[in-house]
């Protein structure tokens, strides 16, 4: 089961995924982007604690919406730390 911030609001429909470019190229939906928008009920937006949270894998985000969402930067993916 796909994780929310790894679909796209473009992707239920295919008239829709072939208009979006970022869908369309393989690139990050920016939050100005108007299938970006996100109307979960888990979305939450952050608070400036949760946004400094260094840990989280963002690239695992398609939409840059996500990466401001409490949910998203709770339970998302996150960075193995490499042993020195």
């Amino acid at each position: 089961m796909s994780k929310c911030w790894e679909i796209r609001g473009c992707e239920g429909d295919a008239n829709n995924y072939d208009h979006c470019p970022h869908a369309m190229l393989g690139g990050r939906c920016p939050v100005d982007c108007a299938f970006a928008e996100c109307s979960r009920p888990q979305r939450k937006q952050a608070d400036v604690l949760e946004l400094l949270e260094p840990t989280v894998d963002r690239s695992a985000a398609v939409k840059e919406y996500c990466c401001t969402c409490s949910f998203f930067l709770q339970h998302g993916p996150r960075i193995e730390k490499a042993e020195a």
